[in-house]
């Protein structure tokens, strides 16, 4: 069987407004299952695919210094 995850997760989400997809961020995020990882992985690639480069380090600059909070 041939599931594109990807094209699954898109098609959830493809009639969404801002709010909506807001609402599908926060949720997963503090839901916290590992099930949800997925979607918010195919969301960020989306944002990062739309993203500028000054955008990009913006973001990297964020996830590094989530990455130490997290783990310190």
């Amino acid at each position: 069987m041939d599931l594109n995850l990807r094209k699954a997760i898109l098609s959830n989400i493809s009639e969404n407004d801002q709010s909506q997809l807001e609402a599908t961020i926060v949720d997963a995020i503090q839901q916290g299952e590992e099930k949800m990882l997925p979607g918010l992985g195919v969301l960020f690639e989306l944002i990062w695919n739309q993203s500028g480069q000054q955008e990009k380090q913006e973001m990297l600059d964020a996830l590094e210094q989530g990455v130490k909070q997290a783990t310190s």
